[in-house]
């Protein structure tokens, strides 16, 4: 299957930073079209105009796949507000956040919804102004359609309409649409997954309401849940005073600036490693991986470690391999589900180029690659998991991760030059 070219680096100008470092890398799911304009996000009034206008677009997604295009292959299917309005029910933006609060009932179902931002560039799109400024584009959003509660006949009623018009959801990973609908989902994913992650606070337990257009959850102080069961938050001793049923316990988050929960992103290192001499890339590879199949080494970093720190230890417990110098080359958001992958670039110390690997199981193998054997690999034997080598790959040689793999854009810098500065491809 031909893969999806990556999106274009910003600009790249004449300046200090481009002489000296060339010009940037982006990575697949990066470099959305969508300016988010979170500052807009609390403003209510501001959402409910972009959720009527006739330029919004809306990412449906079921079991946190996205709605693919009918007759475009590698789009994604947007649609307007009136197939999803059955589903959504009454403007969410009606209110402002805290009329919302003061009526809240966690027991009532509402499908997520996220504000994605607006496409600048859309030839018809809102115009709004705010106290200073003016912005204007047409709005995205992202909606869960999985059918589920209340809304379950609605969001089945709905897909079946889709399917009736040749539209249908992405299966596994979605790694093969165009880079930025791929940007898109990205976004709409993360957030997606980490609202249905985080249903309770993390202090006090009790339910918690998604607000700023999905990008936090709060716990609110009342929840009309509770009136009638006699689990009043606040208890008076004496018998005439009025009690508030709907009043939650205390909760540290109501207080300060820490009064909401923010998405969770967890920065990963991923790392290209060459030997001292720079003529030979450290790859690893897992055993469920297919035969042949070798990637550059990854991992968590740990609190209170600098990414550099995170590189030569992840290296170190993985492959025994000791790793002086650390450069940072390029990043990649991972919606699967909340990573942040740091790309770097790291060498080899002289003596450090032993691989043990018996500190840490994580590896079925590891070996250190001449770059000429990486650069043919890279030309003739990258796919996705499952997929096919290309045409021109032989039986039993190296088979490498595809271009919209972070890993890969490592690779391809480290062997043409990144390191020795001798530029070979």
């Amino acid at each position: 299957m031909p893969q999806p070219a990556n999106p274009e680096p910003a600009p790249d100008f004449d300046s200090m930073l481009s002489r000296k470092f060339g010009p940037e890398v982006a990575n697949y799911f990066s470099g959305s079209p969508l300016n988010r304009v979170g500052f807009l996000r609390h403003d209510h009034t501001f959402l409910s105009q972009a959720l009527r206008h006739p330029s919004t677009q809306f990412l449906l997604c079921k079991d946190l796949q996205p709605l693919l295009h009918a007759t475009q292959p590698g789009r994604l299917g947007f649609v307007k507000h009136a197939v999803v309005e059955p589903v959504m029910g009454e403007d969410p933006y009606a209110s402002t956040e805290a009329d919302i609060m003061a009526v809240w009932n966690s027991t009532t179902y509402t499908p997520q919804m996220i504000f994605l931002g607006i496409d600048e560039k859309a030839a018809e799109g809102l115009r709004y102004k705010n106290k200073k400024n003016t912005y204007s584009g047409a709005p995205y959003f992202a909606v869960d359609v999985t059918p589920r509660a209340s809304v379950k006949a609605a969001c089945e009623k709905l897909i079946e309409g889709l399917e009736a018009k040749g539209l249908g959801f992405a299966t596994g990973r979605v790694m093969d649409i165009e880079a930025h609908d791929a940007a898109i989902y990205a976004e709409a994913r993360q957030l997606l997954d980490w609202n249905a992650r985080n249903p309770f606070c993390a202090q006090c337990g009790q339910p918690t309401l998604s607000v700023n257009g999905g990008f936090k959850r709060t716990c609110p102080p009342k929840d009309l849940a509770r009136a009638g069961s006699g689990t009043a938050g606040t208890l008076s001793t004496t018998a005439a005073a009025p009690v508030d049923e709907t009043e939650r316990p205390p909760c540290a988050t109501r207080k300060g600036v820490s009064n909401v929960s923010f998405p969770r992103t967890d920065p990963t290192v991923i790392m290209a490693v060459a030997n001292h001499a720079g003529d030979k890339l450290l790859l690893g590879r897992q055993k469920r991986w297919p035969p042949h199949w070798y990637s550059t080494l990854a991992g968590f970093a740990e609190p209170a470690e600098s990414i550099e720190e995170a590189v030569r230890r992840e290296v170190y417990e993985e492959a025994g391999v000791y790793v002086g110098r650390v450069v940072i080359h390029s990043t990649q958001p991972w919606p699967y589900p909340a990573n942040l992958m740091i790309g770097a670039v790291g060498q080899a110390t002289p003596e450090g180029e032993r691989i043990d690997l018996g500190n840490d199981p994580e590896l079925d193998d590891a070996k250190w690659f001449d770059f000429g054997e990486v650069r043919e690999a890279l030309r003739v034997g990258t796919s996705g998991l499952g997929e096919e080598a290309g045409p021109e790959y032989k039986e039993g040689g190296l088979r490498l991760p595809p271009s919209t793999a972070i890993a890969h854009q490592l690779m391809v810098s480290v062997v043409n030059g990144f390191v020795s500065a001798q530029p070979k491809m």
